[in-house]
């Protein structure tokens, strides 16, 4: 309790919130990596996963890759980078996209690969292009699954993009390392609070995103449609 009590005092202090190394500096740092991390994998895995799952070839080997990928640890991988490229962000954030991209491929493969081939025969029946098909009725239908992988692949480098300050002064990371240095225990912990806070902020608005999505998905009456003619295959998706 005494440690906790400590790590509130060091969050308290109006000293460790001014400047760049203040924790609104590491904290828009830590979601600055985040979020170009995700915006990197997140090009790279989904229209992989997408086109798997439309075509529905190529599954064994995204499956063996998503698997190798989710294998590799983060620290020893982030290493590996460092020692080859450097020390900076370029490091950490490859070991990170690394580590968000098989939750984004099972995703999208996973959501694509779930839909119907009813609803995808019926579509083609009605003249739709097969891009017409990905873009407006299988994605679409898939979002709440295609989310549901953002959302864990969000967290999971949001926790560990702690590991950009083992060879980056950036992120709140840094609270961290320095804190394990020079047995600064409340900075430490403190820093680990912020990222839990974090994480579970992230996880609620996701999931808020994520539900929403299900449920306009499942009930495609709830939205309105005035002013244009609903498509009896793509109501309620676009």
């Amino acid at each position: 309790m005494t440690s906790f009590l400590s790590a509130f005092a060091w969050l308290a202090d109006h000293a460790n919130w001014a400047g760049p190394s203040g924790i609104p500096a590491r904290l828009a740092q830590h979601l600055a990596v985040t979020g170009l991390v995700m915006l990197i994998a997140t090009a790279i895995a989904l229209p992989t996963g997408i086109l798997v799952g439309h075509t529905r070839r190529g599954a064994g080997v995204i499956g063996a890759i998503a698997g190798a990928a989710r294998a590799i640890p983060t620290l020893g991988l982030l290493t590996l980078f460092g020692l080859a490229i450097g020390i900076g962000l370029r490091a950490p954030m490859l070991a990170l996209i690394v580590l968000a991209i098989p939750s984004l491929l099972a995703g999208a493969y996973a959501g694509i690969q779930s839909v119907s081939e009813d609803v995808t025969d019926a579509a083609r029946a009605t003249g739709m292009s097969e891009s017409q098909i990905v873009l407006q009725v299988e994605i679409p239908l898939a979002a709440p699954v295609i989310i549901g992988g953002i959302r864990s692949a969000t967290l999971q480098v949001v926790s560990t993009a702690t590991l950009a300050a083992y060879v980056a002064d950036s992120g709140l990371g840094r609270y961290l390392f320095a804190g394990l240095k020079s047995r600064d225990y409340p900075q430490m912990l403190g820093g680990a609070l912020l990222v839990i806070a974090m994480a579970l902020i992230l996880e609620v608005l996701l999931g808020a995103v994520q539900r929403l999505v299900s449920s306009r998905v499942t009930n495609p009456g709830s939205r309105p449609t005035k002013g244009r003619t609903p498509h009896p295959l793509t109501e309620g998706m676009s």
